[in-house]
């Protein structure tokens, strides 16, 4: 993909600049595209080429115009734009009704669901660089206390991971902003703990406050994110890049989850093998 086409916003102005200059085909298709957002982001190649009046390979010549290998890939822009602006769950539903013209069931949702999460799940070891995970392990291990921060989607992963961290007698907080006090949880972190932020696109501007005030305070910062492109992984100490699932425009969160555990799990074992090199007692022989 062109390096400046990242969102549909930007893809949305590269068509507007270049509309005059297209032919009379890629103008039909410009103007089909963009008035019909909804519908892009899910139909298939066949289906949009017949609601255009154009053909199939008109649809991937136009995409190739723009510097995308394929349809397929320009449409995963469609796609964004409709979760990050449409975040109630009802109105992405309808829109994926209008737009395929289909009702699944239960069960072919479960099968979906299911496939698009194990096939993340596969791919998650290779997407980490296993020097940046064990660089996150030094910065947790070495830390006071971690403090861990999730906005809206992610705080289902930022909570997962106070609860897993504590299991494992490892001095936690989670900046949960109850109260409305996300400034004052953030000050509360002193330079010799860590700060954990879990964060996907849109990145919440709690997120992003809190991550820019740990940088300015010099403490350290990991960060798991949705892009290398992320605002919060421009500015971490380590940035640990997952890819979710996602069906019908509902984004998963198995692989931060399954990250996540492996953090805390790899955090407990670290721990362990340092209790017994400086011969301290387990929890079972303390009792």
């Amino acid at each position: 993909m062109s390096q400046t086409l990242q969102d549909f916003s930007t893809l949305e102005e590269r068509i507007t600049t270049d509309y005059p200059s297209l032919s009379r085909r890629l103008q039909q298709t410009a103007r089909f595209l963009l008035d019909h957002p909804q519908e892009v982001a899910f139909a298939t190649v066949a289906k949009l080429a017949e609601r255009a009046d154009v053909t199939p390979s008109t649809l991937i010549r136009f995409a190739n115009h723009f510097g995308f290998s394929g349809f397929s890939e320009m449409q995963q822009l469609f796609r964004t734009r409709l979760v990050d602006e449409l975040p109630n769950y009802n109105e992405r539903i309808r829109a994926v009704r209008t737009a395929t013209g289909e009702t699944p069931d239960s069960t072919e949702l479960l099968w979906e669901f299911a496939e698009a999460n194990r096939e993340v799940l596969d791919q998650l070891p290779g997407r980490i660089d296993p020097r940046q995970l064990e660089r996150a392990l030094d910065i947790l291990e070495r830390s006071r206390a971690i403090h861990v921060m999730g906005a809206r989607r992610s705080f289902v992963v930022a909570s997962y991971m106070t609860y897993a961290l504590h299991h494992i007698d490892k001095r936690t907080f989670l900046v949960n902003g109850l109260g409305g006090m996300y400034g004052e949880q953030v000050r509360n972190i002193e330079p010799q703990d860590a700060l954990l932020v879990v964060s996907f696109s849109p990145y919440a501007e709690e997120s992003r406050e809190a991550a820019d005030e740990a940088r300015k305070r010099e403490i350290p910062l990991i960060v798991i994110t949705d892009s290398n492109l992320s605002p919060l992984a421009r500015i971490a100490d380590v940035s640990l890049v997952v890819h979710e699932a996602e069906v019908k425009s509902f984004r998963g969160l198995t692989a931060s989850l399954c990250l996540t555990q492996t953090l805390a799990i790899s955090l407990g074992v670290r721990q362990d093998k340092a209790r017994e090199r400086s011969g301290q007692p387990d929890d079972e022989e303390r009792a």
